[in-house]
């Protein structure tokens, strides 16, 4: 398992190496990328910020999850920090399994967790030259067990 936050580009290929096995018929890669809108609004570029040790630790943890519900160790994900431009990838996460299945469940949790549970704080600016923080996912509310 390969876990980490970087300012430098990701280069997909190197994020790969990290992940392959023999003995897997199953290597995936997602990427997250910068678009150039967000609701209609056209996007110039973004920051996105963290508290590096905690984020690192969420990061481990849920890829710690991820391969012990899914049977799966060979997971790497990487996150970008810092000033991106429309089209940089910002995260990339690459999975290898025995088998497709296994691979598709453990990106799809992956990326889902990250969007939930990630300290990591985006900043986007806007071609009019405007600029927000963008709000997360909230993660889901505990069902009461009643009175």
């Amino acid at each position: 398992m390969h876990v980490s936050l970087t300012q430098s580009p990701i280069d997909p290929s190197a994020v790969l190496e990290l992940v392959g096995s023999p003995a897997d018929g199953a290597v995936l890669l997602f990427l997250g990328t910068v678009r150039e809108q967000n609701q209609g609004q056209p996007v110039s570029g973004l920051r996105y910020e963290a508290y590096e040790k905690m984020a690192e630790d969420v990061l481990r943890a849920i890829v710690e999850e991820a391969a012990g519900k899914l049977g799966t160790r060979r997971i790497a994900v990487v996150h970008r920090t810092g000033e991106l431009a429309i089209g940089d990838v910002s995260v990339a996460i690459a999975v290898s399994s025995p088998h497709r299945a296994e691979a598709f469940d453990a990106c799809r949790y992956l990326i889902e967790e990250l969007k939930v549970r990630l300290p990591i704080w985006k900043h986007e600016q806007y071609v009019d030259g405007e600029a927000r923080w963008l709000e997360g996912k909230a993660p889901p509310m505990p069902q009461s067990a009643g009175p």
